[in-house]
């Protein structure tokens, strides 16, 4: 049951608070000193620049699943998720650059976290704020299987053209999330599953735990055949709603079945279109059947699962995704937008990206 680290960022001893939450991270991830080291340094960073630029914040540190899958099981990374309300960047490509600053400091930050991070995203809207993220995977760069430089980069040589990654908030601040999300793959078969675990604190975040460990072991089912899995998986935990899309990348097609109140928007053209879950609890009542969607997936879809922290007729603003970004960071702009400092999220969060990934970079 991993823990999600949510810090706070209003004053400069947070910052030391969100490096020991990246070494912990680091440690459940199994990395090493050198890339625990790397982790430390880019929260470091971050955390800093929030403080900075927008006076104020939060960084969510997690241990999540890389954003392109190979075959087996996945190495796991560290992600660290810079989120504030600030005045937002002007020019974000020259922030990336080494030595640019707007203050009297050396402005190595993010230049700093683009270097040592297996890959880094950065939005920023000016009036809207900013978000960044970074992953930290093993020292192989396995982690980050072949993604870099904003996620905007490749699948690898054994792996399909699609990325995935999310950000999972906790309610209030508490160690434990009861969402989760996680995905796997089967050849050309990809899987994409976020899971809310009713309630809050440790005994939620069980039953979406139950529900990741037993994804792990359906890969290349049928969504419908998925959830009866996770049914049986969560007998006894308090339950969770759950939702599951796989998509064949060989054939161009989704097929998505979710049980309880956790959405799925499918992007089609120019519009937003509700994938809609049956009612019922996993692992308490699931409903006799359970209907499948099956859509076409294409170079311009993008899918996005959110749990109930974020409002139920939230839709995607139109500048989603575009241009490509990280998935995470699409995540992570979603519960940015969702929030504010005068109104926090409402309860556990967490949102889950399946986009394709955007051609080679030469």
């Amino acid at each position: 049951m991993p823990r999600v680290r949510y810090v706070p960022v209003q004053d400069s001893t947070r910052v030391r608070d969100v490096r020991v939450a990246a070494e912990e991270a680091a440690a459940e991830a199994g990395l090493d000193d050198r890339r625990t080291a790397a982790a430390a340094l880019v929260a470091t960073e971050l955390a800093t620049n929030v403080l900075k630029y927008a006076q104020a914040g939060e960084v969510v540190v997690e241990v999540v699943d890389p954003p392109v899958l190979r075959e087996g099981p996945p190495d796991r990374a560290v992600q660290i998720t810079a989120l504030d309300h600030g005045p937002g960047i002007a020019d974000v490509a020259a922030a990336m650059r080494d030595g640019f600053t707007t203050t009297r400091s050396l402005g190595a930050g993010l230049g700093t976290c683009r270097r040592l991070a297996d890959d880094f995203g950065l939005h920023s809207v000016l009036g809207r704020g900013t978000v960044a993220v970074a992953r930290v995977g093993p020292a192989d760069g396995s982690g980050a299987a072949g993604v870099r430089d904003g996620g905007s980069g490749f699948a690898g040589a054994d792996g399909p053209a699609v990325r995935a990654g999310g950000v999972n908030v906790p309610f209030a601040g508490a160690d434990f999330s009861g969402d989760a999300w996680a995905w796997v793959r089967s050849g050309d078969r990809l899987t994409l599953m976020l899971a809310d675990g009713l309630g809050h604190g440790s005994e939620a975040a069980h039953a979406s735990g139950a529900a990741v460990d037993a994804l792990r072991h359906s890969a290349g089912l049928s969504p419908a055949e998925c959830l009866a899995k996770l049914h049986a998986a969560l007998s006894g935990t308090r339950g969770a709603a759950v939702a599951v899309a796989r998509l064949d990348t060989w054939a161009g097609r989704l097929r998505f079945a979710g049980i309880g109140n956790v959405t799925a928007r499918l992007r089609e053209g120019d519009r937003w279109r509700t994938l809609l879950s049956r009612p019922g609890i996993v692992g308490v009542h699931r409903p006799g059947t359970v209907r499948e969607d099956d859509v076409a997936w294409t170079g311009e879809s993008l899918l996005i699962l959110h749990t109930d922290g974020l409002p139920s007729r939230w839709t995607p603003p139109p500048d989603t995704g575009v241009p490509p970004a990280d998935p995470a960071v699409t995540a992570a702009v979603a519960v940015r937008d969702a929030g504010s400092p005068a109104r926090p999220l409402r309860d556990d969060t967490a949102v889950a990206v399946l986009a394709p990934a955007p051609p080679d970079r030469p």
